[in-house]
């Protein structure tokens, strides 16, 4: 059965050593809790799947940056996906890096959704620590409550939910999606998932891509940088989604909705989760992609990431909007 050759494989992977750099978590969850439609039972299982992933976070009920609590269902609202830099057989637990971070933001009237793609050695103060250093610092310091802490005091907006992936599920999800179709930019070499060196080897020009070539082209960053990573990790999340709305693909939901629950940790409640469906449902994800403007720079010989403060600003506006902030509510 589908389900069992999914387990082996999750299994099988886990026991490998990898390197976390991405998650496909939000347009997932659209086309997971859709599948709903098509059956109790795909329903059930994402009852079950998603449930045994949710997270308390100390207690945390809503932003500081919010009034009060809000609720999906009927409030515009944002969560921040966390990719951390760690596996199994390191066995770090909370002590990783944040190596993926992007910030998404859905109006609930419009059903749009605003994702900000954030550089991991992004140059900012960490209020967990008290200093600046890379953004990807925070989780280390701090976990998930941490780098949300960082997050809000960068952009400067609430961010209400979080969700914590590892790699795992990129990969059996585009391979239950038998490939995705990508424009691959350059002709790259770089790691496979098991970390041997220049093992995966891609040719420029559009094409179909499996789990394994998916993630060189979303991890590669030597002939770049962070923003442009961000850009093709985008394009990434797009592509799966085209394919994965795609009439032939609904016979995959069920493995989908496994890789994502194996891999998975949230302060989302079932039934807020739920809540997202209603942006997913027409067949497409009305998505737009940013990123933050900055500079290369060096502190004491080490590289980071300097944000542009008058784009970084721009960003912050436009999400601010988007989320219907009032201007005369401080966000202090």
């Amino acid at each position: 059965m589908p389900i069992d050759r999914d387990y082996k494989r999750t299994v099988k992977r886990k026991k490998r050593r990898r390197r976390v750099v991405f998650f496909l978590i939000l347009p997932m969850l659209l086309i997971a809790f859709s599948a709903a439609g098509y059956g109790a039972y795909l329903y059930k299982k994402a009852e079950t799947v998603f449930s045994s992933s949710y997270q308390d976070l100390d207690g945390r009920k809503k932003s500081e940056k919010r009034e009060k609590a809000v609720d999906p269902k009927n409030d515009n609202v944002s969560v921040l996906f966390i990719g951390v830099d760690g596996s199994d057989s390191r066995d770090f637990g909370e002590k990783t890096r944040s190596d993926a971070l992007m910030l998404a933001t859905l109006n609930e009237k419009e059903k749009t959704v605003k994702l900000v793609s954030i550089p991991r050695d992004s140059y900012v103060y960490i209020p967990e620590v008290g200093y600046e250093t890379k953004i990807n610092h925070a989780h280390y310091f701090g976990g998930p409550k941490a780098t949300i802490e960082t997050v809000e005091e960068t952009i400067d907006i609430p961010v209400d939910y979080y969700v914590k992936m590892n790699f795992y599920a990129f990969m059996d999800v585009i391979d239950a999606l038998d490939g995705i179709k990508v424009d691959v930019p350059y002709e790259l070499y770089e790691k496979d998932a098991e970390d041997n060196n220049r093992a995966i080897h891609l040719q420029p020009g559009y094409q179909k891509l499996n789990g394994e070539e998916a993630l060189a082209l979303a991890r590669t960053r030597k002939q770049d940088n962070d923003i442009e990573r961000g850009k093709r990790q985008q394009e990434i999340i797009k592509a799966v989604m085209k394919r994965a709305v795609s009439a032939n693909s609904v016979s995959k939901y069920d493995d989908i909705i496994e890789a994502i629950g194996n891999n998975m940790e949230t302060n989302m409640t079932f039934e807020e989760m739920k809540s997202l469906t209603s942006y997913g449902l027409n067949g497409k994800l009305d998505l737009e992609t940013l990123s933050l403007a900055g500079e290369d720079e060096y502190i004491d010989g080490t590289y980071y990431w300097s944000l542009d403060e008058e784009e970084l600003d721009k960003v912050s506006e436009t999400l601010k909007h988007h989320l219907e902030i009032k201007e005369d509510v401080s966000m202090d």
